[in-house]
């Protein structure tokens, strides 16, 4: 076996691209087949055998992952050119990423994706591989993105810097041109040089069909995806000594698994404690109850069931909230840990959310909601800078059209979020482990609770004002001080801890209480007369909001104390609030022109 990865050479045949399989959104019930039930929180049956420095599975519930394609995120260069439709490599690399580390660890992330690392096929009428999907031999390294220097050099760039390397991994197939029995494989394969190595051919068909999903091939006679044997002994030994490899040689701190349930689940424990890192499955399903079984025999999914749904749930004004409330709720009582789980709305596999949302608040309520529920929240990059490409290849834009700007209003709406998350996790030693809750809602708004944080995402869009009553279960504290950390304002809870909250042209709103804040607001917060109840109607106290900014922001001498209920602090060391608002289309990729309203 050859397990020590290399350099590949440069394939002379075989281009890349991007198949579009399709989500299966409305599976039925659980899947066939036999799967080995997990023992403990969001992890594998079989112990896992942790590397010595590497993250448990509890350790992740705290960080928030950038993930990047590798090819489109950074050459160097600001001028590359880079055409989405030519489905070719544009150039990123590795050594490109670990170049604009300041840029991801501005805006609060705390480990970053790659894609794939692995050789993979040459050129095809698909396109070429610069996304790492269809691989080759996995015992080299792409060399389009790099050396195995580069690559160990971007691991330790980020653990400098406290920060963590996930790489995403192809398991499931080989990529082939020859999408048929005829298919003869080489050297080229690496290990699996023989037929015996794969499946015998068939198409996935029937996505029903439990059998077929796991041992059936993916792809078009064209570009195929070869089935590998992984009901094979031998195969499934090389598969863990493998991983264990790559992990250990490249410092690897996760692995995002691919195509997931296109394998047997009992396939999963041994490959998961080989690794001895966390692992996070893609299975690309809609079903709570499809998803489920997948998280007993790996640490975390990707939640595709709530992805849609918030999808669905701000496509449009006045949306139905009830099947995303429905989802949350089934997503607590079927899986195995809600809080391990991978929450996004955007990946390179789904159309962009701002090609289908194009009211910016509806956008930014989406766009938070993965910061104030369950999980590890993902952002897909470009996602801060109105990337807006819709389905694969257009949402695979290449980031340097943006210069890597640092102004914008996404940028800062997303490094509010991730310092709002890790205040809200300094302030209480079980924020990560509450499972959030939907304390309220109705036709507008959403009330989550995750305390000490509370969130209110509303779908009334840009045009749309209101109020929404907090109740008293929402877990914010009785009679105290409340803040919207993304305006900086607040206001005081009754003596039940409800509250009568207004919704400014459909805003989100993450709410601390002032005392937890820390540094959130520097430039002190604004009082506002928001209604506190039915039973006290006590304004905001603007003193007490002053004294708490004041010691937040101690550190500096320029901070301003919190001014009266209808104006807002100033002062060189005044908070802009985050307001989604004044986005307009430009550029190659569809950036958005992002404004920050004072």
């Amino acid at each position: 076996m050859r397990l020590k990865l290399a350099q590949a050479k440069p394939m002379t045949y075989g281009d890349l691209g991007g198949l579009w399989f399709g989500p299966r959104i409305n599976a039925d019930g659980l899947p066939v087949g036999t799967y080995v039930p997990g023992g403990k929180e969001g992890s594998c049956s079989e112990p896992i055998h942790r590397l010595t420095n590497a993250l448990s599975a509890a350790e992740w519930r705290d960080k928030s992952i950038y993930q990047v394609v590798t090819d489109r995120f950074s050459t160097g260069s600001l001028t590359t050119p880079c055409y989405t439709t030519d489905k070719a490599y544009c150039g990123g690399t590795w050594a490109g990423i670990t170049a604009r580390l300041d840029y991801i660890q501005g805006m609060g992330f705390d480990a970053v994706w790659i894609s794939p690392i692995t050789s993979n096929i040459g050129n095809t009428t698909e396109g070429q591989a610069y996304h790492g999907y269809w691989p080759m031999d996995f015992a080299t390294l792409n060399s389009h993105f790099g050396t195995a220097d580069d690559l160990k050099a971007l691991s330790a760039a980020l653990h400098t810097r406290g920060m963590y390397l996930m790489a995403d991994v192809v398991v499931n197939h080989v990529a082939t041109t020859q999408g048929s029995a005829a298919f003869v494989p080489t050297s080229d394969y690496g290990e699996f040089d023989t037929s015996a190595d794969f499946h015998p051919f068939c198409w996935v068909t029937d996505d029903k069909n439990q059998t077929q999903v796991e041992q059936c091939w993916l792809g078009t006679s064209t570009l195929a995806l070869a089935d590998i044997d992984t009901e094979s002994t031998s195969i499934v030994a090389y598969m863990n000594t493998w991983i264990k490899t790559l992990v250990s040689d490249y410092s690897i701190d996760g692995l995002r698994i691919d195509t997931v349930k296109h394998i047997r689940k009992d396939f999963w424990p041994g490959f998961a404690s080989s690794a001895g890192v966390f692992t996070m499955g893609e299975i690309l399903d809609g079903s709570v109850a499809y998803n489920a079984p997948y998280q007993d025999v790996l640490d975390s999914v990707l939640n595709y069931p709530l992805y849609y749904q918030i999808m669905y749930a701000f496509q449009y004004v006045n949306a139905n909230l009830g099947a995303l409330v429905d989802v949350h709720n089934s997503l607590l009582s079927s899986m195995n840990d809600t809080t391990l789980l991978g929450t996004f709305v955007d990946n390179h596999d789904q159309p962009r959310l701002a090609s289908l949302i194009k009211d910016t608040a509806l956008l930014g309520n989406a766009y938070t909601y993965p910061f104030i529920t369950d999980g590890v929240p993902i952002v897909y990059y470009g996602q801060e800078q109105g990337f807006s490409g819709g389905a694969d290849p257009a949402n695979r834009e290449p980031m340097w059209t943006s210069s890597y700007a640092t102004d914008g209003i996404g940028y800062a709406l997303f490094k509010k979020l991730t310092a709002a998350r890790k205040q809200a996790g300094n302030s209480s030693s079980t924020f990560y482990t509450n499972k959030a809750t939907v304390s309220y809602y109705d036709a507008n708004e959403i009330v989550i609770s995750k305390p000490p944080m509370l969130a209110i995402l509303s779908n009334r869009g840009s045009s749309g004002s209101g109020s929404v009553t907090v109740p008293s279960n929402a877990s914010l504290p009785e009679a105290a001080e409340v803040v919207d950390i993304l305006t900086c304002t607040s206001w005081r809870t009754d003596k039940n801890g409800a509250s009568v909250v207004s919704v400014s042209n459909g805003q989100p709103q993450v709410i601390l209480p002032l005392a937890n804040i820390g540094t959130l607001c520097p430039g002190g917060v604004t009082a506002s007369t928001i209604t506190a109840g039915s039973t006290d109607t006590t304004p905001a106290n603007p003193s007490s909001s002053a004294a708490v900014a004041s010691a937040s922001a101690s550190s500096s001498s320029t901070s301003s104390a919190a001014t009266p209920s209808g104006s807002t602090a100033s002062g060189s060391g005044a908070e802009k609030s985050i307001r989604l608002g004044g986005w307009s289309t430009v550029g190659l990729v569809g950036l958005i022109g992002l404004t920050t309203l004072l």
